[in-house]
């Protein structure tokens, strides 16, 4: 698949899935607009929307339908929104640009902006469980399985090893288990959910081949990130570079010149194609692998 195509695809999921994301916001309530409109600041301020087309995209791959994917998907979306804005506070990382955008926080106040995230957290297990779509069954699985991703065992687990490895140095090792957890459990989540959303149970022998291309471009996604952290640039990216060092966080560059990096984020990717490469209609995913390897912003 060319880049052109891999953008124009990319491009479609991304559009299914904002339209999907605003019909939880169809109905307006005045008394609570300041948090409606912190969530929206946030959710729909652009980016590639790549989790969300990870569901879309393994649930096509094991022949389900969009319509049971896409609330999965938008749950994936929000869980991703909700950890940048809680991120970006002064408690956390203190950032304050997003998305070439001010943060949320600088929009509309540190507490309106925790309590956004706080609501997309929760509205995407609403939005998971009431997955009509992919019935009962399916939704209970894709709730506990996204609940273990986001939560101490997962993303939020990752994010304290992250903030205690600020204070000292870390291993290869832990730091291994830190974006494994932080970065890799939600692209997990993603991939596995869509894979739910084609009917496949967390047992079914598929899963350990979509795991398996989850966990390594979860894992590259992270290096190709402390790259760029240190050699993108602001405009490009749209956000602050040189957070990494003025945080004194442990980063793949702690352990790797940026070419050994830029060949291991290569190695985990061809790892990641390789798992999936025998399944008929695999050509996006794989495409979509290789991009996020090479990706400068």
């Amino acid at each position: 698949m060319t880049e052109e195509a891999l953008m124009l695809s990319l491009h479609r999921d991304a559009t299914v899935t904002e339209h999907a994301l605003r019909r939880y916001y169809s109905e307006a309530d005045e008394d609570i607009a300041p948090l409606l409109q912190s969530e929206q600041y946030s959710l729909f301020a652009g980016g590639k929307r790549i989790r969300p087309a990870l569901t879309l995209e393994f649930c096509r791959l094991f022949g389900g339908e969009e319509e049971a994917a896409l609330p999965f998907a938008c749950a994936v979306e929000m869980i991703h929104t909700y950890s940048l804005i809680h991120d970006d506070l002064p408690c956390m990382d203190d950032d304050d640009l997003r998305r070439g955008k001010p943060t949320n926080h600088k929009v509309y106040g540190e507490a309106v902006a925790l309590l956004a995230g706080d609501a997309l957290l929760t509205g995407a297990f609403e939005a998971a469980a009431s997955n009509t779509a992919a019935g009962a069954e399916i939704s209970a699985m894709a709730v506990a399985y996204l609940a273990s991703c986001a939560g101490r065992s997962g993303m939020i687990g990752g994010q304290i090893m992250d903030i205690e490895g600020e204070r000292r140095s870390l291993t290869l090792d832990e730091l291994l288990k830190l974006h494994s957890l932080k970065t890799g459990a939600l692209m997990n989540a993603a991939c596995v959910l869509g894979a739910l959303a084609a009917g496949l149970h967390l047992g079914d022998p598929r899963m350990e081949q979509v795991s398996a291309y989850a966990e390594n471009i979860g894992l590259a996604f992270q290096i190709v990130d402390d790259i760029l952290d240190c050699t993108g640039d602001e405009a490009t990216l749209g956000k602050r570079v040189g957070v990494d060092a003025a945080h004194q966080k442990n980063t793949f560059l702690s352990f790797y010149s940026v070419e050994e990096a830029q060949f291991y984020a290569e190695r985990l990717t061809r790892t990641a194609v390789n798992a999936i490469r025998g399944y008929a209609g695999s050509e996006m995913l794989c495409a979509l692998a290789e991009w996020l390897a090479k990706r400068k912003l």
